[in-house]
């Protein structure tokens, strides 16, 4: 039978990582990441990346690719992916693609065709600084249905669609075409609901800061990472420019952080609906384990 593609999807800190690790050690398992911030070298607190010790128990790929300001896109991703979920597979090894980038998940397991078009980044400067709702207006206009998809407020999807369009004069909903993997794909969303989810997510995060996320982002910022680097503009980075160069009080900039999580993973959920092979679970409900194991025997 051919080896499934595992998928362990949800939003931050609803045991992804947990349930990798022990299914990887039952099965012989390998994680393959789809985070989009793991991928930089460096960010390790603030990205939740698994440690040396959990490295050394389970082979992890698609982690510390690339330093900071080094751009690195979906396509790459893509590129590097699909072809290493075919090698774990040949070694007689489960292939398990974990994380919550929306846009990762389902560019593998959708198999998306993406543009390859180069960036432009002087083009991309020019753009964002017409703001959200500008871009916004202007995809509406040249691609409506890209438009539904990206929504008002994600400056940097929104300049992206108009880069393609602008490049290719082909509307980018057009070019996103997608080609079904060759294996089964059994995906596993753990969700909860949000009044257990939050404290989940703040403990979480006060856990970073005692192992030392502050120290973390100011030593990215002291190697000349600047705050525009797409890498310094994830959860966890980018709410404490205000502390770090204004002074502003930290609690201020740690409530920030809590209130942002919490709606990231709000707009998580939003991609986990469209994934294949997809059963929802509650990891800590009655039954959840054998729900799991219900899932993982069904190809």
């Amino acid at each position: 039978m051919t080896t499934p593609l595992v998928a362990i999807v949800g939003p931050t800190a609803s045991g992804k990582t947990a349930l990798a690790l022990e299914l990887a050690v039952a099965c012989g398992g390998e994680i393959i990441s789809a985070d989009s911030r793991q991928v930089y070298r460096g960010m390790d607190i603030g990205t939740a990346k698994a440690t040396p010790e959990q490295r050394r128990r389970v082979p992890h790929h698609a982690i510390d690719l690339v330093d900071p300001a080094e751009p690195f896109s979906l396509a790459e991703y893509q590129a590097l992916v699909m072809p290493l979920i075919d090698e774990i597979a040949a070694r007689g090894r489960l292939p398990l693609l974990v994380g919550g980038t929306g846009q990762y998940l389902a560019a593998v397991l959708l198999g998306w065709e993406i543009p390859r078009v180069a960036p432009d980044h002087a083009r991309r400067e020019q753009l964002a600084a017409l703001g959200a709702s500008t871009l916004h207006a202007r995809l509406v206009a040249l691609d409506p249905t890209a438009a539904a998809r990206i929504g008002t407020s994600n400056t940097r999807r929104l300049v992206r669609a108009l880069e393609v369009i602008e490049l290719t004069g082909v509307p980018l909903s057009q070019q996103q075409r997608a080609t079904p993997l060759s294996r089964p794909v059994i995906t596993i969303e753990l969700d909860l609901p949000n009044d257990r989810l939050y404290p989940r997510i703040d403990a979480r995060i006060t856990q970073m800061l005692t192992d030392g996320l502050l120290d973390e982002v100011r030593r990215l910022r002291a190697a000349g990472h600047g705050w525009e680097l797409p890498a310094m503009s994830g959860l966890g980075y980018r709410q404490f420019r205000p502390h770090i160069d204004d002074g502003v009080p930290l609690a201020a900039c740690v409530e920030r952080l809590v209130g942002d999580t919490h709606a990231f993973a709000r707009r998580q959920r939003s991609w986990f609906r469209r994934l294949p092979g997809r059963v929802v679970v509650d990891p800590e409900a009655a039954g959840a384990r054998a729900l799991i194991e219900r899932a993982l025997a069904s190809p």
